[in-house]
């Protein structure tokens, strides 16, 4: 079946895209505003974008019409912090995403702990198996309210017991990082995993 966007109603665009890029990463975001108030703020228009230099992208999209306090405490402090979510504080991002006024502290309701940042203000949650500290590369509005933020990352954090430091190795694995998929309240575990080995053209002409 296909389907003309420009005959569909943002709202039905919007699910059939939720529907099919799956999984989607959960940007876990910290941020501060003027007075130092901290937000948080969970978002599944996430990814890693590009190497050199090494860039993150946030889809920051307001049904309601109004900007998010996580887009507004970025583009007047120009810095931010992603974080990455576990299963075990799955529940606790979820409470982040209730629609709290501004002075509420959203990490404080939900029972996580922000740590102190290397490079940036804002903090980092510290039950994340990681963090990138990231400053604010390039942002272009999108519709009425909302922004997409290229962030570069200024400093890294990963959980002593998921990295060997000396050869800069990942135990992923054992992050069990979750992500988004379709429809409300649904996501993916990270720990059923499968391998399958990248060819080269060599090899891929040696067949027989």
């Amino acid at each position: 079946m296909q389907f003309d966007f420009d005959k569909l109603a943002s709202r039905d665009r919007y699910k059939l895209l939720v529907s099919t890029v799956l999984p989607r990463p959960i940007g876990f975001t910290t941020t501060v505003d003027r007075d130092g108030v901290v937000n948080a703020a969970p978002f599944s228009f996430f990814n890693a974008l590009a190497e050199e230099p090494p860039l993150l992208v946030l889809g920051l999209q307001a049904a309601s019409g109004k900007a998010k306090d996580t887009a507004r405490n970025i583009t007047e402090t120009g810095e931010f912090v992603v974080n990455t979510v576990s299963e075990s504080i799955a529940e606790a991002m979820n409470i982040c995403a209730i629609d709290f006024p501004p002075e509420i502290d959203e990490l404080q309701q939900a029972g996580l702990t922000a740590a102190p940042s290397l490079k940036v203000r804002p903090p980092r949650v510290a039950e994340s198996p990681s963090s990138f500290e990231c400053k604010l590369w390039k942002s272009i509005e999108v519709g009425s309210a909302g922004l997409i933020v290229l962030g570069e990352v200024v400093a890294m954090h990963i959980a002593d017991e998921f990295v060997d430091a000396e050869k800069l190795h990942v135990a992923a694995e054992r992050m069990r990082l979750v992500g988004r998929m379709h429809g409300r309240g649904v996501y993916a575990r990270t720990s059923d995993l499968f391998e399958i080995h990248r060819v080269t053209y060599d090899a891929w002409k040696a067949k027989p």
